[in-house]
This record gives C-alpha cells, structure tokens and sequence, in this order.
C-alpha cells in the first residue's frame, strides 16, 4: 500500500483531503483510514471529508461498495454527521460512490467530478 495515498488538512476550511494514487482495492481504503485513525492524522473538529481518486483506478467489485458505507457506519466517531465528498475522474469509478451514497447512515457521501464542486457541497 505504500505510496498509495496521501493525507493533507486544510487549517482555514476544515476540510481533511484523502488523495489515492495507482490501483485501490477495498483493504487498501479500510487500512490507510485505519493508518489514519491510529496516528491521529485526522484532527478534531474536522469539518467534512474529501477523498480524491483521480489519480487512482479503483479495483474492486461493484458488491464492496457496502464495505466502504458499512465502514464509514461502523466508525461515526470520526465520519457521524459528516460530509465524505468523493472525486473520480474514470466515469466506471463513479459507480462505487454513487453506490456507497445510496447506502448513507450517519453520515452523507456524494461523487464529484470536481474538487471545487466538492469543497463547495462540504461546506455548505
């Protein structure tokens, strides 16, 4: 999983950004949340979540999609009444978010196409 994805924070919006890079599978997505979470890479009081794959080709069967929302339910400490904004550039890898929105519980997921119209709908 090395190199495969990169944290960052923005100070001013609130915002924790989660960049993926390469081929993605669901264990790489649960662990390096899981990385997060034990080094207490995310701050408290973060606003809204943006995970980026454009850089990424996600490599996992349309059915996982209830793994990723299973995942962000069963961790509302750190996602419960957030927004997870989610970025693909590939039109085939917007299914799996679109799917993961459809499932949403405790917190609110949503694909873009865009990181401007993604910072935009956390905010707001």
């Amino acid at each position: 999983m090395k190199n495969k994805f990169k944290y960052q924070f923005d100070n001013i919006t609130g915002i924790f950004y989660k960049t993926y890079i390469g081929e993605i599978t669901i264990d790489d997505i649960k662990s390096s949340w899981k990385y997060a979470f034990e080094k207490k890479i995310i701050p408290s009081g973060t606003k809204g979540f943006i995970v980026n794959y454009k850089k990424a080709k996600l490599k996992m069967n349309i059915n996982e999609h209830l793994l990723i929302a299973n995942f962000y339910k069963n961790n509302l400490a750190v996602f419960g009444g957030s927004k997870i904004a989610v970025i693909t550039k590939r039109p085939k890898d917007i299914v799996i978010p679109f799917l993961v929105e459809t499932k949403d519980d405790g917190y609110h997921s949503k694909p873009f196409s865009t990181i401007s119209s993604a910072i935009e709908w956390v905010l707001k």
